[in-house]
């Protein structure tokens, strides 16, 4: 029977079946939360509301923003943003950063064995069939040596805990994996807001980020640069995620360009400016790989620089992400990432994978093909949310279409059981009260020739609606500040 609680927490009706982050299992506040619980308890709902409305005015005000893309429209939205935060514990972190580094340095190690000797394959741990059928994989990598041996500078590895209180991995994303920039903003609207309350906690900083970014970005700069020139490359304003783009380049104190302003003159890349040229270095490029380079890959993209790929095979330039990453955060391949651990490093994975389907295998398509109702369909190679179908929640119609698509084109999708992600306080506005809600977590790890940075703290990312399961900010989702706590005494209730 759930207790009930005064103050701002009095209408939370807790569901026991569920795994919440707040409570134990007996309905008492977890140790992280109690000061917490206690500080927060202090407020009216009122004072809540006029406080929730402060940081939404503020996130407007900077421009803190996404966009919506459907068939009918486009819309801006402000970034949902929750004040109760998250915590992580200092030793629950511990072993979430371990897994996650191995996890990124086991995906370059197998982005560098596909694109040279390919043991992987030829020793049939992953399928070559599987490689070979992959959109994502890039001929032109092929032989190619990126600067440090880098391929993932930058991932996000997106995190669930299900009702047994373990973490598990969703998905992996090392494309051009996005959201960094709410982590900071979150930090600094909480901070203004609850600066009182934040101070009674002793959590890392997430203010580091974009110095370790660019740090790390400088350390597989071209051979023979000593000062680096580094710019973010957007594809524009238009972009659903270009305040994420502007954001980053602005605190790294690089440049923020679009592909109109470069040029490629000998296999060297430059910049326009009202002073003349300036020779580019480094690009954090926040575009997808078809679209980089007009010569190389789609004719029609006006996104790009012409030649730019011609520079970087030369090593004139480095790429970062590389091109061709997205073969190994393809779905289908996330299968095989035990796997993929064992055969370069000789361990068991740290982080577990939520069980999986691959639906070109046979006897697991006619598994999912007769299940779908209880499980989440997703294609391998959207990102955002998009194309997902959670059984549970279709018509018998809408089960046959998803059957239908799954069945011609079997290598296209996965399937996963519909797993409990646990639920996390989150004030609702229209109830004007706190409220159980699904979160998962997407840390982000950056990797250099020398060394691994993982960001203390992560996009602990909601879903806003009651019982929704996707917490993408394109499917309504929103997002907490997370807190992860230095090992002091100071974090005891």
């Amino acid at each position: 029977m759930a207790k009930k609680q005064k103050g701002i927490f009095s209408k939370y009706d807790r569901n026991p079946k569920l795994f919440d982050e707040l409570y134990d299992q007996q309905g008492e506040v977890n140790d992280v939360y109690k000061k917490l619980f206690k500080l927060y308890g202090q407020h009216s709902i009122e004072d809540y509301a006029e406080l929730n409305g402060r940081a939404k005015a503020s996130f407007f005000n900077q421009g803190i923003t996404f966009r919506v893309y459907s068939d009918e429209k486009t819309n801006e939205k402000i970034f949902p943003f929750d004040l109760f935060p998250r915590i992580i514990g200092a030793d629950e972190w511990a072993e979430l950063e371990r897994g996650v580094v191995q996890r990124c340095k086991a995906l370059n190690a197998f982005l560098w064995d596909l694109y040279h000797e390919q043991n992987i394959l030829k020793d049939g741990v992953v399928p070559m069939e599987l490689v070979g059928s992959s959109e994502n994989f890039l001929e032109q990598m092929v032989g190619f040596d990126p600067p440090g041996g880098i391929y993932n500078h930058i991932s996000g590895t997106d995190l669930i805990r299900h009702t047994d209180g373990k973490f598990y991995v969703l998905e992996d994303n090392i494309r051009c994996p996005s959201g960094v920039s709410y982590v900071l903003s979150n930090r600094t609207a909480l901070k203004r807001a609850l600066f009182g309350v934040f101070n009674h906690y002793n959590a890392h900083t997430v203010t580091n980020y974009a110095e370790n970014l660019l740090d790390l970005l400088e350390t597989v700069k071209p051979a023979g640069v000593d000062k680096p020139n580094t710019v973010v490359l957007t594809p524009g304003m238009y972009n659903s995620a270009f305040y994420e783009h502007s954001y980053l380049a602005k605190t790294m104190g690089v440049e923020l360009v679009e592909g109109r302003d470069l040029y490629v003159e000998n296999d060297f890349v430059y910049m326009k400016t009202i002073h003349g040229r300036e020779r580019v270095d480094i690009i954090y490029r926040r575009i997808d790989d078809q679209f980089l380079d007009p010569l190389e890959f789609r004719k029609d993209s006006t996104l790009g620089v012409p030649g730019l790929f011609a520079a970087y095979r030369k090593g004139n330039v480095t790429l970062a992400n590389a091109p061709g990453t997205g073969v190994a955060d393809d779905k289908a391949v996330y299968t095989y990432m035990p796997e993929i651990i064992q055969y370069y490093f000789g361990e068991e994975a740290i982080l577990h994978n939520v069980p999986t389907y691959h639906c070109s295998r046979k006897e697991e398509l006619e598994y999912v093909l007769d299940n779908i109702a209880e499980l989440v369909i997703k294609p391998v190679d959207e990102a955002g949310g998009y194309g997902i179908s959670i059984g549970n929640t279709l018509s018998p119609e809408e089960i046959e279409e998803v059957r239908n698509t799954v069945r011609a084109h079997p290598r296209k999708y996965v399937a996963q059981p519909i797993m409990s992600l646990s639920v996390h306080p989150t004030y609702i506005e229209e109830t004007q009260s706190f409220e159980q809600r699904h979160v998962d977590l997407r840390s982000f790890a950056l990797m250099g020739s020398d060394r691994e940075f993982v960001l203390k703290g992560g996009l602990t990312r909601v879903a806003l609606r009651r019982g929704n399961l996707i917490v993408n900010s394109s499917q309504g989702g929103g997002s907490k500040d997370t807190w992860v706590l230095k090992k002091s005494k100071k974090n005891a209730g």
